[in-house]
């Protein structure tokens, strides 16, 4: 087995803690866009579950969205589910909060827990892969799991 780089060993040392047998994989080239990784691992772009952080305007509280790789996110919706306006995180904002940088901001283990919205697409997928830690690593689970994982509300966020 290979050794993890440091965040991606971090989101694996958290998904063994949940103890439902996921394994983070790193990959030689970038999974840092929803393409990347879906051509990295074999999947359909719906399939990438990618970790959007937003910041609340009034209480600069972190937004987690995480949605479907073939989506854009409806920040006004957004902003309507939560009850305030959001506006998009710059990159120290979601290091802060997350503790990881832009391009591999997995959906679990961040520094500040954040208001989590999970796009409904997501769970009419059977298997999605979401970011472990670092620009080049994804791990395997269901859309049930990531809404257990993160404690999140399924919504509309996908701009029509």
């Amino acid at each position: 087995m290979t050794t993890l780089s440091p965040s991606a060993g971090r989101v694996q040392a958290l998904l063994d803690s949940i103890g439902l047998g996921h394994r983070v994989v790193e990959h030689e080239g970038s999974t840092r866009t929803s393409e990347d990784a879906a051509n990295s691992v074999g999947c359909a772009v719906a399939q990438i579950a990618k970790s959007l952080i937003f910041r609340t305007r009034e209480t600069a509280r972190p937004v987690l969205v995480v949605a479907s790789g073939a989506n854009r996110v409806d920040e006004k919706a957004v902003g309507r589910l939560i009850g305030e306006k959001i506006e998009r995180a710059d990159p120290e904002f979601v290091r802060d909060s997350t503790g990881f940088a832009i391009g591999g901001v997995p959906p679990i283990g961040h520094a500040v827990p954040p208001l989590v919205l999970i796009d409904d697409d997501l769970l009419r997928l059977e298997t999605i892969w979401a970011a472990a830690g670092t620009p080049n690593a994804v791990f395997r689970l269901t859309p049930a799991e990531l809404v257990s994982m993160t404690g999140g509300r399924v919504e509309t966020v996908r701009k029509a």
